[in-house]
């Protein structure tokens, strides 16, 4: 025989649900770009999809492999270790089609032994162990766990993903996703190191968090120590409770020097999170403070500790698209803070629950986690800007919808919060906001892929602005949150009310608790339907789990998901059993007192139709033994109770239960006939057992006892004679056996054909048995199996040389079988085998346990479900690890040389299908992103739903896989084969056919952009697949391409009136005189889509830049200290407010280090404002400046006589990129403005090794052709192509919209140009159309070649 762990047939039984997560996890989870939710439940890593609520499957950790520190560790404690550190790698599907296609489906793990692992989901293997044993082998776990990628000061050198960890305490290490190995440690000791987190603006740089408050901000360049570069801060906190705490624990426990912070302190929690709006701004949250930390400043901007009444935080998740803040609370609630126009202060609006109060268990489960469905602010933001659904009965707001905003005018946003609890549930949140956000109806966005892009501007320009408006004290406004669930912030101009609704949209449920039993319905042809009757049952995949906390999992085996749960017992659940297919029958007891003794047994019936629990057997008074067993016969109509020390009981279970009899005979076990094995059409002259060797065959000289019968005529409780009669075995403790046949009431010894010898056990009692008619198996204590055929007398035994026999279970048989003495044995050291007793060597061909070497096995049973003899064997089993599994047996006589054959079917049973793009195999995956990038119409979906004529692009009838399916396109792109989608279309039909291609909210999305332009393809399949940053790229190719346009429209007309030598006379001068009147206004007037959310990262117009930069300015008014004075001066200066800047540097005192340099300073700016120029001196000062490292006061000088290129350039070599964009877009326009964003592009590309970001400023700046050779080197064929396709279409627009009738021929000559280097003739583009027909060709092939697999 042999078993598969994992198989590659995608058909396989092989399955696993996970326990219910605890605290001991450390509340790890996290969520994938694509929508993946992966959580840490005991030893095991589960994935989820966040858009339905489905597993999809699980990873159980392996063990330590021998010998290693985290395997002693293991050894002292369990053999199980919980996950305590889970994060999705940052990888993304590949646009190259290399031999060796590289996973995007990488997880990396840590452990509490210390263990750093990386598992690839697909595979569900180990990728890499990480060497983390000699880092952290006097270190115990791991707390957190972060990626970032390296990017090397030396251009030949490729950037690599590292692994950062904190081990222990205080260790801090990053490892290599290469080799494996630790190539920088930092020790924080004696403070508990928190939390990890990457910066969303640079994937170089991470932070963390110490219980103290003490911040590391590490900035990795390379993998040598010299390129790590770290910065030390200190954020003031309370601290009294923790120094409360860790007396405490270093008095109750020895080993919390080496323990991780959150073992040590399990609800002291301290989480960052870096804005996803605003550079160097992070949030914090201590057990009862609210900080925003400027890490430019090396500052706190603002703190809030939280009011009376509150939980303690737990984590801190900041919007994606908005300036909320979503913090999660130990007491299971969510608060909602919202920023003030204006400055960095946040103000709580909402607290909502999430844990609801009704139908939760008392106590309440706890939330362990929380996390924020980003990948759904991406499809929001291409939702918002360019869905444009026409009114129909079915274009109203679906609150339901993440991406439906209809025209409702008060929505603002939805956001998604997925979260978990120790009861094994995982909760979907929908929160909406709806009110006057900033005072600013939603705005119906027009065609922004034309030049009236501008026109968005201009519309927002008679709004009020919101700068004025105030917010209540803070006790107050959390006064009014309780009440009403309502924000409402008032003055005396703006009334402003904003509410917030959270809507429970989803739940899944897991196992509830720890398992304790297991109990598999067994098919027979005696077993009643519902309650009554003598039609045979049917088999059903169901399996029901006792768990430790009372409730009842029943689990549907086809879908691998807990079909229901019932609260039975107050207590553990000792006891579970079918009663045929419908019903249960469960105990549990409770003992009175030690002192006066006595149990309290409680036996229930359970329906599963109805959900309705009825008790029996209720007694008023305590008795003397509690249940020991409960046994019931496989039709159901049976049950045998057994008691420690007690006689056993037989009852009817009848619709009223009834008790038969009592039996006084001292049982060591018990069990009931299973249904007859179906024989074939040839019956064999002897048993099927009778083959094997009767060498240690003894003679059994004693007789079995019976039972009396004097009630053998009593009819049954209804009056009518039930004729159907079942049987059971048993043993005795003096070693003799029997079995006795229950006919209606009557019960009366079997008298079977005995043993030819004595068959007693003398050297250990019979502690297993199991009964099929007629054979009779049993194991004792000794770990002896004997057998026995009632009807023959043929019998014979072998030794395991394992510990004692705990469970027996015989194998389902069907028709045509080979074997039919196959039997499952679980042993008292948790372990099973599986031997063949119609073997000559049941020992030699024995199945012991290599499938899950370091899980223990509570309880285990086959399922019965075979049909056919073609049908695998499939053994259910409970894990100590409070999991559920199921695994195929194979026996290797039928297959001697096993090949598997992969086949396209579904692997299990699903309520709808599985919509997650990212799943599917490679090959599929890059075909379905090129289908959704070039186009192909809504009808295409049509193929699923419940609700799908309800889509507003539903078109009768479904698409066809016969003919050409060409015609589904939207158009052929003139780059590339023109067959090819043809092709693509034909290998995703059997995702088509099954409905698993996208869901329906994604689909209507995709039906209401598809035909804005070929870019808004481009950003939605890049979001699906869970590239934020290219989806964003795409959304603001249009506005740079437009930018760039217009440039070079105006470009003409600049040469004419404007003189060369004075570049910054006209805009940036204007610019200069309107902020220097006063301070620079924190808000504007203009709220544009493109600019706001996610959408900030990817700035690079004059006003936008100007913008980010004047909102941070407040923020920053109220800094002491004299660091914090000359950072004000230089962000007054590059917005230009000259004026605010000399009043700064004059106030300065003469005592202060600063006061020479800053009267300089002073004098030269107050000369530009007076427009007197010294340009010589003061670039001599400026270049003695710079000599003493005080570049920065040197590009002030520079500033001051209005040589702004010089200072840009002078900003860039120091390393202040975002400072010299955003003083070139105040000063600077045209080439030179340029030059500075494209020096900027190079280093994001080179430096950062952001390719999206670099594209937009290379765009924005004219340099195409730098893009695409960008690309190219890159080695992204399909980008490359769709890059070429999107801005010829923006371009084809753009002249479009240029052209007016009115104008004569003459005056349009000069507006029709190309764009530079993208011109279909030319050679890159020419040998770019080639590369990318050669990529879809074996695209193809690669497609060809792999199966279909529907999860």
């Amino acid at each position: 025989m042999s078993s598969h762990a994992r198989p590659t047939e995608s058909g396989s039984w092989d399955a696993m649900l996970p326990g219910p997560p605890s605290r001991n996890n450390f509340g790890s989870l996290d969520l994938s770009p694509s929508g993946l939710l992966a959580f840490a439940s005991g030893a095991s890593i589960s994935v989820i999809d966040s858009r339905s609520l489905q597993h999809i499957g699980t990873i159980p950790l392996p063990p330590p492999p021998p010998g290693s520190s985290s395997s002693s560790a293991s050894s002292s404690t369990s053999l199980s270790s919980f996950v305590t550190a889970i994060r999705w790698a940052p990888s993304s599907l590949p646009h190259s089609l290399v031999d060796d296609l590289p996973s995007p489906l990488l997880i990396a793990a840590g452990d509490r032994h210390g263990r750093l692992l990386l598992l690839d989901f697909r595979s569900r293997s180990v990728v890499i162990s990480f060497d983390s044993d000699s880092v952290s082998s006097s270190r115990s776990g791991i707390q957190d766990i972060c990626w970032i990628r390296s990017h090397p000061a030396d251009s030949s050198s490729s950037p690599s993903l590292l692994v950062a960890a904190i081990s222990g305490p205080s260790l801090l290490s990053l490892y290599s996703a290469t080799s494996g190995h630790c190539i920088w440690r930092y020790d924080a000791s004696p403070e508990y190191l928190s939390c990890l987190r990457r910066d969303s603006f640079d994937f170089r740089h991470f932070c963390a968090i110490s219980l103290r408050g003490f911040l590391l901000s590490i900035r990795a360049l390379g993998e040598s120590e010299e390129e790590i570069s770290v910065t030390e801060s200190h954020i003031k906190t309370d601290s009294a409770e923790l120094n409360r705490l860790e007396r405490d624990s270093s008095n109750s426990l020895a080993s919390s020097s080496s323990s991780p912070a959150s073992a040590v302190f399990p609800t002291y929690m301290v989480r960052l999170a870096f804005s996803s709006q605003w550079k160097h701004i992070i949030f914090l949250t201590f057990p009862r403070e609210l900080v925003v930390f400027d890490l430019q400043y090396e500052t706190s901007l603002y703190s809030a500790a939280l009011p009376r009444g509150c939980g303690k935080f737990l984590d801190v998740l900041p919007d994606p698209n908005h300036d909320l803040l979503y913090c999660a609370h130990l007491d299971g609630k969510l608060s909602v803070w919202k920023r003030k126009e204006g400055e960095q202060v946040h103000v709580m609006c909402v607290m909502e629950e999430l844990m609801p109060s009704i139908g939760t268990s008392v106590p309440s489960p706890s939330v362990l986690g929380v996390v924020i469905c980003e990948s759904d602010s991406t499809l929001q933001t291409v939702a918002q800007i360019y869905s444009d659904v026409p009114p129909s009965p079915f274009s109203d707001v679906d609150i339901d919808n993440p991406f439906d905003f209809g025209d409702d005018s008060l929505l603002i946003s939805k956001t998604r919060l997925i979260s978990i609890s120790d009861d094994g549930k995982v909760w979907n949140w929908l929160l909406t906001s709806q009110g006057a956000w900033d005072n600013q109806k939603d705005i119906k966005n027009e065609d922004l892929d034309t030049v009236a892009a501008a026109a968005l501007v201009n519309r927002t320009d008679g709004m009020k602005s919101s700068e004025d408006r105030s917010m209540l004290e803070y006790d107050e406004q959390f006064e009014s949150v309780r009440g009403s669930k309502t924000c409402v912030s008032s003055s005396s101009n703006v009334q402003e009310d904003i509410s917030f609704k959270i809507s429970l949209v989803g739940q899944l449920q897991l196992l509830s608790s720890t398992v304790t039993m297991l109990a598999v319905p067994s098919p027979s042809l005696t077993a009643t339907l519902a309650r009554g009757g003598n039609n045979p049952a049917v088999a059903v995949p169901l399996v029901a789990l006792g768990t430790q906390s009372g409730t009842i999992d029943v689990v549907d085996v086809s879908a691998n998901a807990v079909a229901s749960s019932f609260s039975v017992h107050n207590g553990v659940v000792r006891g579970l059993r079918w009663l045929g297919n419908s019903r249960l029958v469960s105990f549990s007891y409770t003992q009175v007192s030690e002192k006066t003794g006595g149990y309290i047994n409680k036996l229930v019936v359970t329906c599963l139709r109805s959900g309705i629990n009825r008790t029996f057997r209720v007694l008023q008074k305590p008795e003397r033994a509690p249940i020991r067993a409960l046994r019931t016969s496989s039709s159901g109509r049976y049950l045998l109770i057994l008691f420690r020390d007690a006689p056993v009981e037989v009852w009817a279970m009848t619709k009223t239960p009834t008790m038969l009899r009592s039996l006084a005979l001292p049982f060591t076990v018990l069990e009931w006939t299973l249904p007859t094995v179906p024989r074939p059409l040839q019956s064999p002259k002897q048993s099927s057992l009778s083959s094997i060797d009767r060498a240690n065959v003894a003679m059994d000289g004693k007789s079995s006892p019976t039972a009396t019968s004097s009630d053998s005529k009593a009819a049954s409780p209804d009056g009518s004679q039930d004729e159907t009669s079942e049987s059971f075995a048993f043993a005795l403790v003096n070693g003799a056996l029997g079995v006795f046949e229950v006919h209606g009431r009557r019960i009366w010894d079997f008298r079977p054909k005995w043993p030819s010898s004595s068959f007693v056990s003398s050297d250990g009692l019979v502690t297993a048995m199991a009964y099929r008619l007629p054979h009779v198996v049993m194991g004792d204590r000794s770990g002896n199996i004997r057998w026995w055929d009632v009807t023959t007398g043929h019998s014979s035994s072998f030794n395991t040389h394992r510990e004692g026999i705990r469970r027996i279970k015989f194998s389902p048989v069907v028709s045509g079988d080979h074997s039919r003495g196959r039997i499952a044995v679980l042993f008292y050291d948790n372990t099973f085998s599986v031997y063949d007793l119609d073997s000559s060597d049941p020992l030699a061909n024995s199945l012991l346990q290599p499938q899950f070497p370091g899980t223990l096995v509570l309880e285990l049973d086959w399922l019965s479900v075979r049909m056919d003899k073609s049908d695998p064997l499939v053994l259910c089993i409970a894990g100590a690890d409070s999991s559920f599994r199921l695994i195929e047996v194979i026996a290797n006589d039928k297959r001697p040389d096993p090949s598997p054959q992969p086949k396209a079917i579904k692997e299990r049973f699903r309520p709808m299908p599985l919509c997650s793009p990212i799943l599917l195999p490679l090959p599929h995956a890059l075909a379905l992103r090129m289908i959704l990038q070039l186009g192909v119409k809504p009808s295409w979906f049509n193929t699923t739903g419940t609700t799908i004529k309800k889509r507003p692009h539903y078109i009768p009838g479904t698409a066809s896989s016969a003919g050409d399916l060409r015609s589904y396109m939207v158009e052929i792109p003139p780059l590339g084969d023109s067959v090819v989608p043809e092709m693509l279309l034909k290998v995703l039909e059997p995702y088509r056919r099954e409905g698993c291609i996208l869901d329906e909210e994604r689909t209507r999305l995709y039906a209401t952009v598809v035909n804005k332009g070929c870019y808004v393809r481009f950003a939605f399949a890049a979001a699906v697949f869970g590239e934020t940053s290219e989806a964003i790229f795409w959304l603001q190719l249009s506005r740079a391409l437009n930018h760039l346009m217009n440039k070079l429209i105006k470009k003409p007309q600049q040469k004419d009136n404007v003189p060369a030598s004075v570049p910054e006379v006209d805009e940036s001068g204007m610019l200069s005189r309107i902020t220097s009147k006063g301070k620079s206004m924190p808000g504007s007037t203009t709220q544009d889509p493109l600019s706001q959310g996610q959408m900030r990262s990817m700035a690079f117009e004059q006003h936008e830049l100007w913008k980010n930069a004047s909102e941070r300015i407040p923020w920053h008014e109220k800094l002491e200290g004299e660091e914090a004075i000359q950072n004000h001066v230089h962000e007054l200066i590059l917005v230009g407010n000259l004026e605010g800047a000399v009043s700064l540097l004059l106030s300065t005192p003469p005592e202060s280090s600063y006061f020479y340099a800053n009267a300089l300073r002073a004098v030269a700016l107050s000369s530009a404002v007076s427009k007197s120029l010294h340009e010589l001196a003061v670039k001599v000062v400026a270049a003695n400046m710079v000599r003493t490292d005080r570049s920065l006061s040197g590009t002030h000088l520079l500033c001051g006589v209005g040589r702004y290129q010089e200072a840009c350039s002078q900003m860039q070599d120091a390393g202040c990129w975002t400072d010299a964009a955003t003083l070139a877009a105040t000063h600077l326009k045209g080439s030179d403005y340029s030059r500075v964003l494209q020096r900027w592009a190079d280093h994001v590309l080179q430096a950062e090794g952001n390719i999206w970001r670099a594209l937009i400023l290379y765009v924005a700046a004219g340099a195409l052709q730098e893009a695409l050779a960008a690309i190219r080197r890159a080695q992204q064929p399909d980008t490359a192509a769709m890059f070429i396709l999107a801005c010829q279409e923006i371009h084809q627009t753009f002249i479009a919209n240029l052209r007016n009738p009115d104008e004569e021929g003459s005056s349009m000559e000069h507006r029709e140009f190309s764009l530079p280097g993208l011109d279909l003739e030319n050679e890159d583009v020419i040998a770019v159309g080639e590369y990318f027909g050669q990529y879809q060709r074996k695209l193809v092939h690669l497609c060809m070649d792999s199966q279909p697999i529907l999860y």
